[in-house]
């Protein structure tokens, strides 16, 4: 196979790759707090030799997730809590701590609040945050500030990294980030509240119409390179 060949087999994969990202988009549009992700194609370029052109293959290994606010859902429930604006929850988990838009709480046995997996929502402190199991009203102001019958307790802390791009996806809807994390200076919480997914089904959808398309173009080079190699080969071997 000429160059040619192995510069669109490289993009054959990386479109495939973004069919996948794209996929797995439409199958989370009702998740909450899930965060769309793209694709980002990059140019490689060997120089190979003085008679030969360069070789440039495409690369699509880097993710990159989408921040834009979903809608918000009222739901009532004392512990379920939206971020309005720019932040994620920090929470403890196995795995180290990792970020979420999804919040959808509860409390343990302890009396910790925890995602619905059991994982721990920390503080601005990095400590978790308790809810009495025998208080009558439990509110939570827009910065955060967590109350038990008018009692401040907690203040649940809203951090973003310091670099946007760092942020990758460790699995659902939990972020994980390499670089620094950083307090978000003005939170706003909306308690009784839940952020559905920031997933456009319509721009996704003809993404995907697209991304076909193409894949299908390239097929189709592919095919009719592949029909030239075995016209010159029988050609050269009668």
């Amino acid at each position: 196979m000429d160059n040619p060949g192995y510069t669109t087999l490289t993009r054959q994969s990386g479109l495939m790759r973004e069919m996948q990202v794209l996929a797995h988009n439409v199958a989370n549009l009702s998740t909450t707090g899930f965060r769309r992700e793209g694709l980002l194609f990059s140019e490689y370029v060997q120089q190979l030799d003085r008679q030969e052109a360069p070789l440039s293959m495409a690369t699509a290994n880097a993710h990159q997730t989408y921040l834009t606010q979903g809608n918000l859902t009222m739901t009532g429930g004392a512990l379920d809590l939206a971020i309005e604006g720019e932040g994620f929850f920090l929470i403890e988990t196995p795995e180290g701590e990792r970020l979420t838009r999804a919040g959808h709480f509860a409390t343990n046995a302890a009396g910790e609040m925890v995602t619905p997996e059991g994982h721990r929502l920390l503080d601005l402190g990095g400590a978790p945050v308790f809810v009495p199991g025998d208080a009558d009203a439990i509110s939570i102001a827009r910065d955060g500030t967590l109350s038990a019958d008018g009692q401040p307790l907690a203040q649940i802390g809203l951090v973003r990294p310091e670099d946007p791009s760092q942020l990758t996806r460790a699995s659902g809807v939990m972020h994980q980030v390499e670089g620094a994390l950083l307090p978000v200076e003005e939170p706003v919480l909306m308690q009784g509240f839940l952020e559905d997914s920031n997933v456009n089904p319509i721009s996704e959808m003809a993404r995907m119409i697209e991304v076909q398309r193409a894949y299908e173009l390239g097929q189709k080079f592919l095919d009719s390179e592949d029909q030239r190699i075995r016209s010159v080969v029988q050609t050269l071997s009668r």
